[in-house]
């Protein structure tokens, strides 16, 4: 979610600043120390229950939306976006792949996996979403630091951007590399794969990547420090530290955490959402009362709840009851339509996210005001 031109805004209230700082990332650091405690009280496998439980139910009102608000977000005025001048060459260049060339190759290759009962085939859509999702997650910590900050009034040069960035990807390949993964059977919704080994020496050359840095992003932040004469803003910092460390690099650092940091992160995602909807409307409706506000988030909202069922739920459960035959010998299990689904959804998601929160989205403007 690479960060727009936008100016800095007037201080809020100590309120919304902490409700902020939980949802761009610090209700992670909430959250752990009560993780242990709850591990503590009940032991790891009612501790597993109770929070997998929670999360697999909030999924509805928190995950499966924030995947879905993303089709209302870029096929909206698509005709415009595809065809007009809303957005430049090399912009709508992007979009049509992004929402064209894309859906339809993993489309393509998702069905034929599921035509040849390729439990192969769907598994390297599996390790490519798996691969992908470490980078969609530092690249919106990156956006993160970059937005908030310049809603501080704080700007990131192109040498510390540049920083910040090799410090994200270095974490991403880190975690990638780590544990080395010489080939082992895994699933996705009972589809039984087995992943790519890695070459040797890639554990230890992507933790040397990503302690250099490390250095890096230390010497960078400091410099800006003593240039600047004052710290960098600390809400933008932990949001992209908490994404970059906890959410991908040390993500199994609590055997809980793992079962939340999908629905921190689409917390993460949903607020700048928010921000970017309720400003569109506000400037749509006009002052003094912005009447139509309310209304306008209400519906995103819904729509967003209702197309994220369709998509994780209600399309799957269908399809799978309809054209799986219930065999134990089937490679594919009995959800495989719930596999290759949820897997086109986060790919495609990746890509169309490349395009919203790029700067040459007109867009991107109203995350200013």
């Amino acid at each position: 979610m690479p960060a727009a031109p936008i100016q800095a805004l007037p201080s809020v209230g100590l309120v919304s600043q902490g409700l902020e700082f939980l949802l761009v990332g610090g209700g992670t650091l909430v959250l752990l120390p009560l993780a242990f405690a709850l591990r503590a009280r009940l032991g790891l496998d009612d501790a597993e229950f109770i929070v997998g439980f929670l999360t697999f139910h909030a999924a509805n009102v928190i995950n499966n939306p924030h995947f879905a608000v993303t089709y209302l977000l870029f096929y909206k005025d698509v005709r415009e976006r595809a065809l007009g001048r809303v957005f430049g060459p090399v912009q709508r260049a992007r979009y049509i792949i992004a929402g064209f060339v894309v859906p339809l190759a993993l489309a393509a290759f998702a069905i034929d996996a599921l035509r040849c009962h390729s439990a192969l085939r769907l598994g390297w859509m599996f390790q490519l979403m798996f691969f992908l999702v470490g980078w969609h997650y530092v690249k919106q910590g990156f956006g993160v630091v970059s937005v908030l900050s310049l809603r501080r009034g704080v700007r990131y040069s192109t040498l510390e951007r540049r920083v910040v960035l090799f410090h994200c990807f270095a974490a991403w390949l880190c975690a990638r590399g780590n544990p080395r993964d010489l080939g082992r059977e895994s699933s996705v919704d009972d589809v039984v794969y087995t992943s790519l080994r890695h070459p040797p020496g890639l554990d230890v050359a992507t933790r040397v990547l990503f302690l250099a840095s490390s250095v890096a992003l230390g010497i960078a932040l400091l410099r800006k420090w003593r240039r600047e004469r004052r710290p960098p803003p600390l809400v933008p910092l932990v949001g992209l530290l908490v994404t970059v460390w906890l959410w991908v690099l040390f993500s199994h650092i609590d055997p809980l955490l793992v079962y939340v940091i999908p629905a921190l992160h689409s917390l993460q995602y949903l607020y700048f959402v928010w921000l970017l909807k309720r400003n569109e409307a506000r400037a749509s409706a006009g002052p003094p009362e912005f009447k139509s506000v309310p209304v306008a988030l209400f519906v995103l909202s819904v729509s967003s709840i209702a197309l994220g069922w369709l998509l994780f739920r209600g399309a799957p459960a269908y399809l799978d009851g309809l054209l799986v035959l219930r065999d134990p010998s089937d490679p594919l299990g009995e959800t495989p339509y719930l596999a290759a689904i949820g897997c086109f959804v986060n790919l495609h998601h990746y890509f169309m996210d490349t395009v919203i929160w790029r700067r040459e989205n007109p867009s991107t403007r109203f995350l200013s005001t």
